[in-house]
């Protein structure tokens, strides 16, 4: 591409997986103008990363390998590099939206978009919260809150998205939600078909508002394989063709979101063109083990109690002496995978890990160039967790059922004697509630959703190795969710597993890009 980049303006941004996904297609076809974020460790990630952006390819300076590492402060990196680290500063802004005065917001816009501020070429993106859409967020805030969930405003922050596209009239957005947006109503209407109507026309949608471009539209396209041939008939798209099955087009991870794509009227001749179907279905699915592959091995820790390698392994071989006791019969696979767990458990060379582990083979057999970077020199945020002795029989049993069985247990799977003790679980194994409360990622298929769930307790992302007996570490959720090795997160590591589960895939990110790209004549169609 010849001329300046086409800027992004990132809304919602989290740590920033949907930014690195347009920052990354080729050819620097995207650049992030302004990427906005509330949570104070997400809007760290950003910043960072939007510093290792400052930098071509290939001329990152060893400074920021020494900062993710641990070896430097960061007062150290941005003493060394406080230019780059202003423009960081001023691309990451942190700021609640629907807080934020919205003139506010406006002017930054404005001054991140600079001399193209007036050219509509920019493109938004990003996804409102969504806890209020998502369909365990709704339950629970359903059980807890009652009527408060029918006016928690976080069903309406689409509305701050809508002020940008009225006012600044991009030429193309992107917006990503989860599954439950589509069923997901508000004083009994349905809350997509309302959002749809108000994207189409943003600036009319706003009666309360002043935009500038009130009379702005767009044309909404979905990226799946449509239902039926609707777009080239003009027909209204079937809300589930917005719907997009991440393990269907070759990802690592079973996660299924809501994503739209709006151009701009102006535009929108020459972006059908572009459209239908655009993400394809991939030859087949990429099992998780493929991205976990050279990731160190490492070792759970003992939680409520003394925690020493002795003692973990211990506590392993104990757990796999009951379960082979166990009154309840087990499969012949099973108890294989048992007695080789009793007799090969062994603490890893690198124990239970930490910020930093250093290792020259960590590339995964799933799109190698995309995560290694040969100048980190090993892996970062990969710690294990300490878990309690009875979760760990749990999760022993679970490994080796998914290595046996070739699925996850449920609870009717378990021993009585491994049942949890909560009030809930004669319903959850009457199956009216969750019923696999300790799951395992089965090793021949992509991983479940990766949710901000992964932050509470690691139960339903229980490692499938046996003999590692743990939860994923924040650095194996971000493989499963695509981020680069060198993607550092910052935070406490409950909320580096909130900001990974949070954020949008950046392989998938990156392939929505291209779309965009394409339709906006970026890029040549296929």
């Amino acid at each position: 591409m010849s001329g300046p980049r086409v800027p992004v303006i990132d809304l919602f941004a989290g740590p920033g997986g949907l930014g690195e996904g347009f920052s990354a297609l080729e050819d620097d076809l995207f650049r992030i103008a302004i990427s906005v974020e509330m949570e104070e460790t997400a809007h760290e990630t950003l910043r960072l990363r939007a510093f290792f952006r400052q930098f071509a390819v290939g001329f990152v300076p060893t400074t920021y390998y020494e900062y993710v590492r641990g070896e430097i402060p960061l007062s150290e990196l941005q003493a060394k590099h406080p230019g780059e680290w202003e423009k960081a500063s001023r691309e990451a802004w942190r700021a609640e939206l629907g807080v934020a005065k919205h003139s506010a917001v406006r002017d930054r816009v404005d001054e991140a978009l600079g001399n193209e501020c007036d050219t509509g070429e920019a493109v938004l993106i990003g996804g409102p919260p969504c806890q209020a859409y998502s369909l365990v967020g709704r339950s629970r805030m359903r059980r807890v809150q009652g009527a408060e969930f029918e006016s928690d405003r976080r069903h309406f922050l689409y509305r701050e998205y809508l002020k940008i596209l009225a006012d600044h009239a991009p030429a193309a957005f992107v917006l990503e939600n989860v599954k439950g947006l589509l069923s997901s109503t508000h004083d009994g209407e349905q809350i997509f078909s309302q959002i749809r109507s108000d994207l189409r026309q943003p600036g009319r949608a706003l009666s309360d508002f002043s935009p500038r471009h009130r009379n702005v539209e767009y044309t909404l396209f979905p990226l799946g394989e449509p239902k039926r041939p609707h777009l080239a008939l003009g027909d209204e798209p079937a809300a589930e063709d917005f719907l997009l099955r991440t393990e269907e087009l070759g990802l690592p991870q079973a996660r299924h979101r809501v994503i739209i794509v709006g151009i701009r009227s102006d535009r929108v001749e020459r972006a059908r063109r572009a459209f239908g179907p655009l993400l394809k279905a991939a030859g087949g699915s990429t099992p998780l083990t493929k991205v976990l592959h050279g990731m160190p091995s490492l070792r759970s820790g003992l939680s409520r109690e003394s925690d020493s390698d002795s003692a973990w392994e211990q506590t392993i071989r104990s757990a796999a002496t009951r379960l082979l006791r166990s009154t309840r019969a087990l499969t012949e696979g099973m108890a294989d995978e048992l007695e080789r767990v009793r007799a090969n458990v062994r603490t890893p060379v690198d124990k239970r890990g930490g910020r930093f582990v250093p290792t020259t083979r960590s590339a995964p057999l799933y799109e190698p160039s995309w995560f290694v970077d040969a100048n980190l020199q090993g892996v970062l945020n990969h710690e294990t967790r300490g878990h309690m002795r009875d979760d760990l029989t749990r999760y022993l049993f679970a490994s080796t059922f998914g290595r046996a069985e070739k699925r996850s247990p449920q609870l009717a799977d378990l021993p009585q004697g491994l049942l949890p003790r909560h009030e809930n679980v004669q319903e959850a194994l009457a199956g009216n509630l969750f019923s696999d409360r300790f799951r395992v990622q089965v090793a021949g298929r992509p991983s479940t959703t990766i949710t901000s769930h992964i932050s509470k307790d690691g139960h339903y992302y229980i490692h499938p190795d046996p003999l590692q007996c743990r939860s994923l570490t924040v650095r194996e959720a971000a493989r499963l969710q695509t981020f680069p090795d060198n993607y550092f997160f910052e935070g406490p590591r409950t909320k580096q597993y909130t900001q990974v589960g949070n954020a949008v895939p950046p392989l998938l990110a990156r392939r929505v890009a291209e779309v965009v790209a394409k339709a906006l004549g970026l890029l040549q169609c296929d």
